[in-house]
């Protein structure tokens, strides 16, 4: 078994392999993980090792700290640490497979801040999490992605079904929400896209994530999105367009 070390950054969203990830990053056990991430950076210029660390989705706890600074209440709370808003065991409030992100782009702001643009790449089991530093790492492992039984003609089918259920959120406005020239036909590649792209919670998100292949996780998406589009069917004033639009974490 072969683990890589790596930062790790909770977040109340699932992070998906070869989705976008904007992050606005200003929590102080954040911002040090940034200024590491730049530090580790080799000095040759032309280098393209990437800066990276984990992603995993909070399955108890709160993205952002309550002591930070212009938070409610903040006046006499404890300066935040690396656990602040998890509890005291970071295996039951974070869940337990996230994803590598390679970082493009991190960009100091003259606040102290940063803007980061990182891409979801390999999806790792966490098997460690160390909290004596001033930001949360973890031992990870790599999850292979393996396709499974019948993953292209499953792919085939959720895409049709995709299709379908982008036309009832787009509903009345008659907005083209992604035109047949954005979707792509391998099926892991369009498993990844359906999960990141549908309306769905974080833990059917995180299910969806942590599938054990491919096909899995076709036949998930195929029943989740037949289910919506009844949903939407019979929701024609559902705001379709506004939820279709993800947020940018705060943190």
């Amino acid at each position: 078994m072969t683990t890589v070390r790596l930062p790790l950054f909770p977040l109340n969203t699932v992070l998906f392999p070869g989705l976008v990830l904007p992050l606005n990053v200003f929590e102080a056990r954040y911002r040090a993980m940034m200024r590491d991430l730049l530090d580790s950076l080799p000095e040759d210029p032309e280098s393209e090792e990437p800066c990276q660390f984990i992603v995993v989705a909070i399955r108890d706890g709160h993205e952002v700290a309550p002591s930070e600074p212009g938070m409610p209440d903040d006046a006499g709370r404890p300066e935040a640490g690396p656990m602040t808003g998890f509890g005291d065991d970071p295996a039951r409030s974070l869940h337990a497979v996230g994803c590598v992100a390679d970082a493009a782009t991190i960009r100091e702001r003259e606040d102290g801040g940063y803007e980061v643009l990182a891409t979801g790449t390999t999806r790792v089991r966490l098997h460690s999490i160390d909290t004596s530093g001033p930001y949360l790492t973890a031992e990870a492992e790599a999850l292979p992605e393996e396709p499974g039984d019948e993953a292209g003609a499953l792919a085939e089918g959720v895409l049709r079904a995709f299709r379908s259920y982008q036309k009832r959120l787009a509903g009345a406005r008659e907005l083209t929400l992604t035109s047949n020239a954005d979707l792509p036909d391998e099926p892991s590649v369009v498993s990844y896209l359906v999960a990141a792209a549908t309306v769905l919670d974080v833990p059917t998100r995180q299910r969806l994530l942590q599938a054990p292949d491919t096909a899995s996780r076709l036949r998930d998406e195929l029943a989740l999105l037949r289910r919506e589009t009844a949903v939407i069917r019979h929701l024609p004033s559902l705001p379709a367009a506004e939820l279709t639009r993800a947020p940018t974490s705060l943190n």
